[in-house]
C-alpha cells in the first residue's frame, strides 16, 4: 500500500534483488505495480544488482534463461525505465523492452585506487576471458598494463587457471570483475598470479554475493585487499573481516536519478 498521493509523480523504487533473491523480486514487482495502480506518471526501478543476471543464455539443452523471464516480469509489473551498476552482460540490456541505464563502477575503483595504491608499479588482472573489457576500461583510466588469466570450469561453481597472458612478476596487480559469488575464481586467481611472482593482489568487485564460506576463503588467500560496493548489504558477513572494505554507490546511483528525473544524460557521467 502506498500511504500518500503520488497520481501524476515521477517515482524510483530502489531494490537490490540479492538474497533472499526471490522475496526481494516479488516486493520489487507488487511495489511497482501498486504505484501503476496509483496512477503514477512513471516508474524507475532501480536495481543496484540484477540477481538472475548469470542465466543470459542456455549453456546446456533444456534450462531457463532467467534473466529474460525476470526483465519481462518487472516490464509487465509497469515499469517504465531500469537503472542498473555493472550488469553481468551488457546484452541484458536487450531483453527489456524499455530503457536502461547501466552504470559503472570503474570509475569510482580507479578514484580508490589513485588514492590509495601506488599506480607506477600496477597491472589491471582480468579473472577470465569475458572480463577483459572491464579490465581494460580500468586500466585505461588509470593508465596501467593488462593481463588476463586463462580459466575453465570442469563443474558449476568450479574455477581453474589454466595460464596467466602478460607479465605480472614483481607487480602490485588489481584483479577487476562484477561479480564474487563463493569466491573460488578470485582467490585461485590470486593464487596463480603471486606463484607467477606478483608482489600484491588486490581485487576489486562492484557486486559482492559471497555464498557460503566465502568471508573465510577470502581471508585465508593470498588477496591483500578485497574492496567492494554496497550494491549487497553484506554488513552482517564482512563485520569481522580484515580484508574487506565496502566503498559506497550511493553518490552515483543519486546522481543519475537525478539526471534522469531531470531529463539530462547519464552517459556523461562517465566520460
Amino acid at each position: 500500500e502506498i500511504n500518500e498521493n503520488i497520481r501524476g509523480n515521477s517515482i524510483f523504487a530502489v531494490q537490490s534483488t540479492s538474497n533472499p533473491a526471490n522475496d526481494n523480486l516479488m516486493e520489487l514487482l507488487i511495489c511497482i505495480d501498486a504505484l501503476r495502480r496509483s496512477s503514477a506518471k512513471n516508474i524507475t526501478a532501480v536495481i543496484p544488482y540484477f540477481g538472475y543476471a548469470r542465466q543470459d543464455r542456455k549453456v546446456v539443452p533444456r534450462t531457463a534463461i532467467s534473466a529474460k523471464l525476470v526483465s519481462n516480469l518487472i516490464t509487465n509489473a509497469g515499469a517504465n525505465r531500469i537503472l542498473s551498476v555493472d550488469l553481468h552482460a551488457g546484452q541484458i540490456q536487450g531483453f527489456f523492452d524499455i530503457p536502461v541505464d547501466n552504470l559503472f563502477a570503474t570509475p569510482i575503483f580507479a578514484r580508490h585506487i589513485k588514492k590509495k595504491l601506488s599506480i607506477n608499479n600496477l597491472i589491471c588482472v582480468s579473472p577470465d576471458v569475458g572480463g577483459v573489457e572491464r579490465t581494460r576500461a580500468l586500466s585505461r583510466k588509470i593508465n596501467a598494463g593488462i593481463a588476463i588469466i586463462d580459466k575453465r570450469r570442469p563443474a558449476p561453481g568450479k574455477s581453474e587457471v589454466m595460464n596467466i597472458i602478460g607479465e605480472v612478476k614483481n607487480k602490485t596487480c588489481v584483479i577487476v570483475d562484477d561479480i564474487i559469488d563463493s569466491g573460488g575464481t578470485i582467490v585461485n586467481a590470486a593464487q596463480a598470479i603471486i606463484n607467477k611472482g606478483a608482489k600484491d593482489v588486490y581485487v576489486y568487485i562492484t557486486h559482492a554475493v559471497l555464498s557460503g564460506s566465502a568471508v573465510e576463503r577470502i581471508e585465508k588467500s593470498k588477496i591483500k585487499k578485497l574492496i567492494t560496493t554496497d550494491t549487497i548489504d553484506n554488513s552482517k558477513k564482512i563485520r569481522m573481516s580484515k580484508k574487506i572494505e565496502i566503498i559506497s554507490i550511493a553518490p552515483m546511483i543519486s546522481e543519475a536519478m537525478k539526471r534522469i528525473a531531470n531529463s539530462t544524460s547519464v552517459s556523461s557521467l562517465f566520460k
